[in-house]
Order: structure tokens, then sequence, then C-alpha cells
């Protein structure tokens, strides 16, 4: 191999190294697709028994990010309490006064993606 051939494979291994990191991060729901900055978990709590509770089928969701974003933005709701799964691409929302449907959609909606069921 001559010193041409030696750099040229140098600079693919320093290309495909990351790409590969990256690549399998993201495939276990790790990485963060959706652009924009990381944001953390809010965690909501309210005193009291749940009223009731609503389970939304969310789509577009692909990693933790995502996961993260729709749970805070549910949050932000008033009288609910929501936990996401990016598993199974739902939130549950535990209800601790009246809201209605449309604000829970909306919400989710807020943060980019869609909901294509409320149970």
């Amino acid at each position: 191999m001559n010193t041409t051939n030696i750099i040229i494979v140098l600079i693919l291994i320093a290309i495909l190294v990351p790409a590969v990191k990256s690549s399998i991060t993201h495939m276990k729901g790790e990485g963060s697709c959706c652009g924009g900055p990381k944001e953390k978990p809010v965690k909501k709590k309210i005193k009291g028994k749940p009223i009731g509770t609503k389970t939304l089928q969310i789509e577009g969701m692909n990693c933790d990010h995502c996961r993260v974003r729709v749970e805070n933005k549910i949050n932000e709701v008033n009288g609910v309490v929501a936990k996401v799964s990016l598993a199974k691409k739902l939130a549950k929302v535990y209800l601790y006064e009246e809201v209605s449907e449309n604000a829970l959609v909306a919400a989710v909606e807020a943060a980019g993606y869609e909901v294509s069921a409320v149970k």
C-alpha cells in the first residue's frame, strides 16, 4: 500500500466510526433525531387521586428526546400528569380535573407530533 492509499483509509475510518456509533445510538432510541436543544424531563406531581386517564397514540416519536418533548408539553396542561412510552408510541395521561381531549391533542401537536387515537 502506498502513502496515498493509507491516508484515504484513515480518512474513511475517521468518518465511518462516528457515523456507525451515531446509528447504533439512534437505533436504540437514545439519539436525538428531532434536532433542537435537548430538553430535560420535568417531573410533575399533583396531590390527590386522578379522576380518570386517557391514552394517546402518538405518531412521529423516534428517540428519547421526542419522548421527553411530548411528555413535557402534555404536562404543561393544567390538571394532568403524563407518562410517555417511546416503545409503545403512546402517552398515558392521568387526569386530576376535567380536561378536554382537544387540549391534550393540541399539546402533542404543539410539540410537533400527531395523535392518531385517543382512548
